[in-house]
């Protein structure tokens, strides 16, 4: 579901989409965008009014430096750079994908974890464009709920200029090299009680 956060072209709430043991993504619990400082008076005012427990923004420094998010100083903001430059990790985006995952693990899971101790109230999840960073974390997510990988990556193809294959050859990769999102998260060193809070909190 599009927000209405006036300045964000890729602002949505993923809920309603279904697990695996029937039960779904709640709306109000995920919510995914590009930058946030692109938002407009208005859009900041619709952000606030939301309510969100916590704001992770996956932006490097020089990118948060250059573009300061109008949330910075608030309490339920993060900075949680996820990678090193895409155009750094591959030719391809599936290549540049699972090069992320199996060379980051560890980082991809420290910034994960703080989707579990986030006071309550929607995640909101953005890197710049709301396309290559988000859209692994928010898969990681999903796939953590349950939610099957052909869900997932029809979400991910509401993004702008982005392919469900990418996404779906992503987590084929991350369950053949890595056991899946679980198995790859715990090795990175979450733990079970942290992959539980996720899932209870995005789950209805």
């Amino acid at each position: 579901m599009k927000l209405d956060w006036a300045g964000c072209l890729n602002s949505r709430d993923v809920g309603g989409l279904l697990s695996a043991d029937g039960r779904r993504i709640r709306f109000g619990a995920l919510l995914r965008s590009d930058s946030h400082n692109r938002l407009t008076a208005e859009g900041i005012a619709a952000v606030r009014a939301a309510g969100i427990g916590r704001i992770l923004d996956l932006r490097w420094a020089r990118e948060t430096a250059r573009e300061p998010s109008p949330f910075a100083d608030d309490p339920v903001y993060r900075n949680a750079p996820l990678i090193a430059e895409l155009a750094e990790q591959g030719t391809t985006m599936p290549d540049a994908y699972r090069t992320m995952l199996d060379d980051n693990r560890r980082q991809i899971t420290g910034v994960f974890v703080q989707l579990s101790d986030a006071p309550p109230g929607p995640l909101a999840v953005h890197c710049s464009a709301g396309r290559d960073r988000t859209g692994v974390l928010v898969a990681l997510a999903l796939s953590v709920a349950g939610v099957p990988a052909s869900a997932i990556a029809e979400d991910y193809a509401r993004t702008e200029g982005c392919s469900g294959d990418t996404i779906l050859r992503t987590l084929a990769h991350l369950e053949t090299r890595h056991g899946g999102a679980y198995d790859y998260l715990t090795k990175g060193g979450a733990t079970r009680t942290q992959l539980s809070q996720v899932r209870d909190r995005l789950l209805s």
